[in-house]
């Protein structure tokens, strides 16, 4: 643990979640711990958590990659992005988000001003790593993910740069970047 994470204690932790007056709505490209970080972050603010991609999953009774594959990513994203406004309304405590969604015109501006967007950013490296570990990624099932990765890193910084916060993932034990969250929350409140 680093000093700034030792210093972060959990009264101070909770003072933090009382100014939070909105949900937390993480960003970034798939496999940067968006999921895994997201619900240590919850854990952590005491409140719930929930994956933007599993809602879509359950409203549309369809997986994502069936979703992509049947009606294709611009339709994909315009249900993505009412899904995520019915969870911000819901008032989810923290929300991952897919890889492409504030990419979203639409759903970057919702994000922006009903929300706390959190930019967790990541290497190459680490990314392709992480993404490795599954089969389940759409827009990685036709090339190279390396290539498709950088790819999307450079078309979408433009985007994700627009986030209130930005934290850098790598490879810190996920309370680590969770708290490295809040702390940058608290500078921004």
């Amino acid at each position: 643990m680093t000093e700034a994470t030792e210093n972060l204690t959990d009264a101070k932790i909770a003072g933090i979640a009382r100014r939070i007056d909105r949900p937390v709505v993480l960003v970034g490209l798939m496999g940067a711990g968006k999921s895994t970080v997201g619900r240590r972050l919850a854990t952590l603010l005491r409140t719930g958590f929930i994956d933007a991609d599993d809602a879509i999953e359950e409203a549309a009774q369809s997986t994502v990659s069936e979703i992509f594959s049947e009606f294709g990513e611009d339709y994909f994203r315009d249900g993505e992005r009412r899904v995520i406004a019915r969870l911000i309304e819901e008032r989810h405590g923290v929300i991952a988000t897919g890889g492409g969604a504030f990419a979203n015109d639409a759903t970057r501006a919702l994000i922006l001003n009903e929300a706390i967007a959190v930019w967790i950013d990541c290497n190459i490296d680490t990314l392709v790593e992480r993404t490795s570990r599954k089969d389940t990624r759409p827009l990685l099932r036709d090339g190279d993910p390396r290539e498709i990765l950088t790819r999307l890193h450079k078309e979408r910084e433009p985007f994700y740069s627009q986030a209130q916060i930005r934290i850098t993932s790598e490879h810190a034990p996920h309370r680590e970047t969770a708290v490295a969250i809040i702390e940058a929350i608290d500078r921004w409140l």
